[in-house]
């Protein structure tokens, strides 16, 4: 039997060890022993993130040219047992469970009962999905497809799409004659792929992992690289043992960005060593980064006036900011305009602190700057990623050895898919060329984005969704909301490895396709095939399966675009479609064609160790901007949220966040190893001092409602109170349960990213009638 849904009974216990180490060590050992993966599969992640072997289904992190001999860490070790799990969801799995006792169980255990192993067809009369063959599958989807407005019809893409899934998915939809082609980076680093396109000229980072070699000091923004990409952590050891300096601007103390205990060291292992990351940390307020960048970058433009005045050596790159880039003067005004006083508040940091900081940037030459979403997911979001350029440019740290923007992306192709056409936005896909390539006339109207379609359903505007890969449902803001107008839906089409919550809320019409994973040997009429994927550095790489597939009646994700694209479109349109599927490198060959200057020699290059580098202008300091020059940006303000209720003293910034036993919506345990809790993930973190002067204890129910006028009622009850070393007036709780309490509205302006990391939330007594106010002596009162 599964958990009980969600428990409130948790425990908190501080972790006082290093990431890594015997820790990591024993989190790998368990998830095989849980998942039933026998010794001789477990061997499977020897091939893991190898140049011949296949790319982690996990993070986005690069794959070195020379790995480690396991070069993968404790998350990418978990999705892989994950994957390779021993335990299987049969159709027979339905005659016992209904889909309306399924919905009652908790996120985890849905996925933990196993591999899907045949298609489904959701039978309304039964309440179960039974299985369909898959020409049956692909006939009648194809012909709900045909029968509907292609403008109603969206094309979902979750990170996991290999490059030629992706550019397979994006040409069907727009045969099909529609750009509704949201993904997943819609919800996470579309804020990087708006802000750096505007102030760089590329949506993308600029670095390698060659630049870590050559970096003097690191900056990290919002980003927990112990849990979200721990092969980072090796890069990172090595630099910070010949002494270059990581400074951290975060609103939680995370173990990963403190101290790291190398699974692969026999002396880290053995002894109480470990090294330290972070060698400043700053707990930035939630939504406070606009700020505390502006205070980075004040303090860098005041040491250059005294220099200046003073006959010393200037502070900033006089010579890159006059040939390279434009508007320097006028951010320069602004800083001097703006008082500190301002930017503490706005912060939740010192000048001091802020003062340090930049002292360290100025004695460095070369400097990266990691950020995650903790940048992106606000709805200054954009404004944050431009700032962080102004800093960057303000010194010259931009194409040049160890120095430029390194947005790190989470899962590991969502950076890719965009490369090959993914995107709502007809401006950055290559239509005239797919036009000339397959002879048919692209649609040229914008297409929705992944908040847009969401919009469009709760007005009745949607009536299909394919869903290629993913959680989305679970994913999405306003849960209450989201769930009542899925069901309404005509058609959903899930590609899937397992079963989740989005499965739980069929249409009218609801199929469940299992595909292949990407650690499973893909044998297709030519032979045994291999796909290929870009990391979150720019780079791409062949990935190639190990493992026998969970089941003979799977099949992989380009053999069910290709069949649903078939059994959709006029077959006068198009490639041949089944020779695609029988025979990727007739994909690449396309793409190569599609983009010449990015993919040439495709199938040679995708097996070259470390992968090869797409051109990006930047790198050389060549700026496809409108000004043909790298842009500052003068902010519109310093960072208050302006959904932030300006009147309210007892308001608090939520942010989500996931756990080290979590991938995305994949939820591996109900433990957060790092942060101390055992037992249940319905907990929000608050400083301790929040919690006095609410008149509150550890352990406490509360439950949080969000603060909008909008007339919606957002409340998540259950919640039980931890302290934790986070900002005041700011809290914590976990994503995607928190996701109740997100608007959709609530988005960063540009991008429309959910603006997940500062929501504006009150405490209300766990019954939900009584607020808790603070009175003038500290003290909580009713309210």
């Amino acid at each position: 039997m599964p958990d009980a849904p969600d428990t409130p009974k948790s425990k908190r216990a501080a972790y006082p060890y290093a990431s890594g180490g015997w820790g990591s060590l024993k989190a790998v050992v368990d998830i095989l022993t849980k998942e039933k993966v026998a010794l001789k599969d477990s061997g499977l992640l020897i091939h893991q993130n190898k140049p011949d072997g296949y790319m982690c289904v996990g993070c986005s992190w690069a794959k070195p040219a020379r790995p480690h001999l396991a070069e993968f860490c404790e998350s990418g070790a978990k999705a892989t047992a994950w994957d390779i799990t021993k335990k299987r969801v049969t159709p027979d799995f339905f005659d016992v469970h209904t889909i309306s006792e399924l919905a009652t169980w908790h996120d985890h255990d849905l996925e933990a009962a196993g591999r899907l192993t045949a298609p489904l067809r959701y039978d309304r009369a039964q309440d179960k999905y039974v299985e369909v063959s898959w020409q049956q599958a692909f006939n009648e989807i194809g012909r709900e497809l045909r029968a509907l407005d292609p403008a109603r019809v969206v094309f979902y893409t979750s990170g996991r799409a290999s490059l030629e899934t992706a550019y397979m998915l994006q040409l069907f939809a727009r045969l099909f004659g529609t750009n509704n082609l949201p993904d997943s980076s819609n919800m996470c680093h579309e804020s990087s792929s708006v802000g750096l396109q505007e102030a760089i000229g590329v949506g993308v980072g600029t670095i390698t992992l060659e630049d870590f070699d050559k970096t003097d000091l690191m900056f990290f923004f919002g980003q927990n690289v112990g849990t979200n990409s721990p092969r980072m952590l090796h890069p990172l050891q090595h630099a910070r043992e010949r002494g270059v300096p990581i400074i951290t601007f975060n609103p939680l103390r995370e173990p990963g960005l403190i101290r790291f205990a190398n699974p692969q060291s026999p002396v880290q292992m053995l002894t109480p060593a470990s090294t330290p990351i972070s060698t400043q940390y700053h707990q930035v307020r939630n939504g406070g980064d606009s700020a505390a960048i502006i205070g980075l970058c004040k303090a860098v433009i005041d040491a250059d006036d005294q220099a200046r005045q003073s006959g010393a050596p200037r502070k900033i790159d006089v010579s890159f900011i006059e040939q390279h880039t434009t508007g320097y003067d006028a951010f320069a005004d602004y800083l001097r305009n703006t008082a500190w006083t301002d930017i503490e508040a706005a912060s939740g940091l010192t000048r001091d602190a802020l003062q340090a900081a930049a002292a360290e940037y100025m004695k460095a030459n070369a400097v990266i700057a990691h950020y995650g979403m903790g940048l992106t997911q606000h709805r200054l979001g954009v404004q944050n990623v431009r700032l962080l350029c102004n800093l960057l440019f303000l010194r010259g740290n931009i194409g040049k050895p160890g120095a430029g923007p390194s947005p790190v992306r989470g899962h590991s192709n969502v950076q890719g898919q965009r490369t090959v056409g993914i995107t709502e936005k007809p401006e950055l896909a290559p239509l005239d060329r797919l036009a000339e390539q397959f002879a048919f006339k692209p649609p040229r109207e914008k297409g929705l984005n992944t908040v847009e379609t969401f919009e469009a359903m709760l007005a009745g505007k949607i009536d299909a969704v394919l869903n290629l890969g993913g959680n989305l449902v679970r994913s999405v803001p306003d849960r209450s909301r989201i769930e009542p107008a899925w069901r309404k839906l005509r058609l959903t089409v899930n590609v899937a490895t397992k079963l989740n919550r989005s499965h739980l809320l069929p249409g009218e019409m609801s199929y469940v396709l299992p595909c292949l994973s990407r650690i499973e040997i893909d044998r297709q009429a030519s032979g045994e095939q291999a796909v290929s994927m870009e990391d979150s550095t720019a780079c791409i790489h062949g990935s190639r399966g190990y493992a026998q597939p969970a089941s003979d009646k799977l099949r992989s994700e380009p053999y069910i675009v290709a069949k649903m694209a078939k059994a959709t479109l006029d077959p006068r349109l198009g490639p041949d479609w089944d020779a695609w599927h029988d025979n990727y490198a007739l994909v690449r060959r396309e793409i190569v064609q599609t983009y010449p200057d990015m993919f040439e020699d495709f199938e040679r290059r995708m097996w070259q160790p470390g992968g090869f580098p797409r051109p990006l202008p930047a790198r050389e300091r060549r700026f496809a901007t409108a000004s043909g020059k790298a842009e500052f940006l003068v902010p519109a303000t310093l960072g208050e949220d302006p959904d932030m209720p300006q009147r309210e003293p007892d308001a608090l910034r939520l942010m989500t966040l996931r756990s080290d036993s979590q991938f995305n919506t994949t939820i591996y345990a109900h433990d957060d190893r790092f942060r101390g809790i055992q037992g249940s993930r319905m907990v929000v973190l608050m400083n301790p001092d929040d919690i006095r002067r609410r008149g509150l204890h550890e352990n406490d129910m509360i439950t949080l409602q969000t603060i909008a006028n909008d007339g919606v009622e957002r409340r998540l009850s259950g919640l039980r109170v931890h302290a934790y070393d986070v900002p005041p007036g700011c809290i914590a709780g976990y994503y995607p349960e928190c996701n109740v309490l997100l608007p959709l509205w609530h988005h960063a302006e540009q991008s429309k990213v959910p603006a997940a990391k500062s929501i504006p939330v009150r405490i209300l007594r766990d019954d939900g009638r009584r607020d808790i106010n603070l009175s003038d002596d500290g003290a909580s009162s009713p309210g």
